[in-house]
């Protein structure tokens, strides 16, 4: 949880909800942390009158509420279940919102659950995809090659130079770069739609209770942008905090692919062509990942990241091995984890 202006936002926050209307039946005193994430926001739940309810705690100017007040209508106007803003105050960061249950897709598949359960979690995932990606994306931040090749700058900046501790050669960084250059210009031209940023199972709530509305519950959808098709699909099956073997991960991506294509959404008629698109991406966004997680690690002092390093390293291997054009990224990844074996880093 932030503990930035704690106090004090905590006193503001109660005073809010003392506004909200009569008619909510907030339990004040009931108020309980309920989960925070990589970024400054922190939620609660709160005692209602028709059940709990959920609170968003997104201290300006550190975070916005107003993209999640946009994404949410987005998603909702194509019928998708995502949290009902009750009440808002946007200057202060706080929002209330309906509660979409208390479990996460990793959460069950932490605790345990059947192939069977798993695989009618995962259509569910797969068809709300498809119905996501005909929501409106018009006005949201575009996802373009300037933006792509920022990113994989995290990935030299945090995760090699920092948390590897390893100064590439000119020759080896300018290898990189091609490769880099490769896989933005590959994304980029990837038909854009609606993207989640995020679509995994963290972000996805297994509603099972009518109150929780339709599965998934799909939540911390403020980053949408427009941009390639095949990203949170990536983001899905690559999953950075559940370890997906490539055998499951093509069975998803071949479910989706046929639904996509049923749907008119805007895939390659060939799977083998659709198949890159998507490995393409999903390299480019684990490789931001080790970046990211390195990040957090160092910089915010998040070391639980670290323990998913290992796993998101094994996604970028698995795609950069198959592709002959990724094999200057092979050696530096070859270097990388020889230095973090010489220099003792366990995960």
């Amino acid at each position: 949880m932030s503990t930035i202006n704690s106090e004090p936002r905590m006193a503001s926050l109660l005073e809010w909800l003392g506004t909200c209307s009569p008619s909510l039946g907030l339990d004040s005193t009931s108020l309980a942390p309920a989960s925070s994430d990589a970024s400054f926001r922190r939620y609660f739940r709160i005692e209602a009158a028709q059940g709990t309810l959920v609170v968003m705690d997104a201290p300006p100017p550190k975070e916005d509420c107003r993209p999640f007040v946009d994404v949410a209508h987005r998603l909702a106007a194509v019928g998708l279940n995502v949290p009902t803003i009750l009440a808002q105050d946007l200057a202060q960061g706080f929002l209330l919102l309906t509660d979409l249950g208390p479990t996460t897709y990793y959460d069950s598949i932490q605790a345990g659950v059947t192939d069977a359960s798993l695989q009618a979690m995962y259509r569910d995932a797969l068809a709300a995809l498809v119905q996501m990606q005909a929501a409106d994306a018009t006005g949201l931040p575009i996802y373009d090659t300037v933006r792509l090749k920022d990113e994989l700058g995290l990935f030299i900046e945090w995760y090699v130079s920092v948390h590897c501790k390893v100064s590439l050669a000119p020759a080896a960084l300018e290898g990189l770069n091609q490769v880099f250059d490769l896989l933005v210009t590959r994304n980029a031209a990837q038909p854009r739609v609606l993207v989640h940023r995020d679509f995994h199972s963290p972000n996805l709530m297994r509603c099972e209770r009518p109150e929780h509305g339709a599965n998934p519950g799909i939540l911390d959808f403020q980053d949408a942008v427009s941009g390639p098709i095949t990203y949170d699909l990536a983001s899905l099956v690559m999953d950075a905090r559940t370890t997906w073997e490539e055998p499951q991960q093509l069975d998803w991506a071949i479910r989706y692919w046929e639904l996509a294509r049923k749907n008119g959404l805007p895939v390659p008629a060939d799977f083998a062509d659709f198949h890159q698109d998507y490995e393409w991406m999903g390299l480019q966004r684990n490789l931001r990942i080790l970046g990211v997680f390195a990040r957090l690690n160092h910089r915010d002092g998040k070391a639980a990241y670290l323990a998913h390093i290992p796993r998101v390293n094994q996604y970028v291997r698995q795609v950069a091995g198959r592709y002959i054009a990724f094999k200057p990224l092979l050696r530096i990844l070859d270097e990388l984890d020889q230095v973090q074996t010489k220099v003792g880093y366990t995960f």
